[in-house]
This record gives C-alpha cells, sequence and structure tokens, in this order.
C-alpha cells in the first residue's frame, strides 16, 4: 500500500525497500539529537552491525505479532523516490478504541525541510480517511522542539506527560492527541492512497 503526497511517499515496508534503507541505518543517518525513545527497534547502538540486526528484527517481529486490537504497520518515506526513513502507525486498542500512535524518523541531511509535517499529514490521512480512526496520539520527549512544534501545528491538543526511557535514563514526554472530528477541517485534498482495503483486511478489520 502507498500513501501519496505532492513532496514524498509513504509505501509498505516491503524487504526490498528495507535493504535499501540499510545503509541509511548503518551510517547512523537515522538517529536523532535529541534522541528518540527505546523503541524495540534501536535505532542508536554503538555498533552499526547491531544497530541494522535490531532494527529489523523489531520489523520482522511485528508483522509477526498482528491482531485487530494490535498492530505496527511500518511505512517506507520516499523522498524523489529515494528510501530516506519511516513513518510508522501503531494500532493501540484499535479493535476496542479506533486509537492510533505515531512514530517517524528521517534520514538526518533531509531534516528541516518540513518534511517531517509532510509525513505526519500523510500518515494522519491513512489513520483517519483510510483506517477510520477515531484518534491519533503522538509522543514526543520535552526537549525534542521539532515533534512537538509538528504535532501542534496539525492541531493536536496536550494531553499531559508521560514517562520513557531514552538511552536507558528515565525522561518525561509531552502526550498529544487529535481526534478524526478536530483533523477533518484540516482534511487535504492532494494526498492519494492505494491499496488501504488489503491493509485492513490483514489488520482484522470488517470493510
Amino acid at each position: 500500500m502507498s500513501v501519496s503526497t505532492p513532496r514524498l511517499e509513504l509505501r509498505g515496508a516491503t524487504d526490498d525497500l528495507l535493504e535499501q534503507l540499510v545503509p541509511v541505518v548503518r551510517a547512523g543517518l537515522a538517529d536523532a539529537h535529541p534522541p528518540p525513545f527505546d523503541d524495540p527497534m534501536s535505532l542508536y547502538e554503538t555498533d552499526p552491525d547491531v544497530r541494522v540486526q535490531k532494527w529489523l528484527q523489531g520489523i520482522w517481529r511485528g508483522r509477526g505479532s498482528v491482531t485487530a486490537d494490535f498492530w505496527r504497520l511500518n511505512l517506507v518515506v520516499l523522498i524523489d523516490g529515494h528510501p530516506s526513513g519511516m513513518q510508522d502507525i501503531i494500532g493501540s486498542g484499535f479493535d476496542t478504541y479506533g486509537t492510533v500512535v505515531t512514530f517517524s524518523w528521517l534520514s538526518a541531511e533531509l531534516r528541516g525541510r518540513r518534511l517531517g509535517r509532510e509525513m505526519r499529514e500523510a500518515a494522519l490521512q491513512l489513520c483517519f480517511e483510510g483506517f477510520e480512526a477515531a484518534e491519533a496520539s503522538s509522543e514526543a520527549f520535552l526537549d525534542n522542539v521539532g515533534s512537538n512544534r509538528v504535532s501542534q501545528t496539525l492541531g493536536y491538543e496536550r494531553n499531559g506527560t508521560t514517562w520513557a526511557s531514552r538511552r536507558g535514563q528515565p525522561e518525561q514526554m509531552h502526550r498529544w492527541r487529535i481526534t478524526r472530528e478536530k483533523w477533518l477541517p484540516t482534511r487535504r485534498s492532494d494526498i492519494r492512497m492505494t491499496g488501504v482495503d488489503a491493509c485492513r483486511q490483514a489488520f482484522g478489520q470488517n470493510l
């Protein structure tokens, strides 16, 4: 499946696309400053081989643990046709509550071009229009100015704080949420989606 905007494409993370993205992860270009939370697919292991291995294992492990109530959709970000990052959508309690969480990273040399916002807008279109989610949330450490700014700009509302570990150390995070009703007035008309129904069926959703 894919989601396309005028600036980028989010495409289902096939093994072929992941292989093309390996050099970015191996080179450490997926790491960020400030660093992200300790995701199961750690992107900041010191050893490049271990970093790639954990990243791939996290994706493959997620493929094998899909239920209607919990799933993780891995989407590769293509900029000018080149794999340059990932945008993940996690259906947490989805079958019961219709809630999703987003997580993303972009190769270091492409940051600062508003592509992170474009990625999030594409993800929200897929969540709300494609999957008919009720609510989307995002979390970012207090010092992650870029991610927090994207959430605020796109109309998310602050939803308290939480804790997560970052390189093994506890840090506080802002929590953000946006409902389908809040998103609808800002819906973009230039985002195209393909293969959504097949993806929903794979996640056990009733069409």
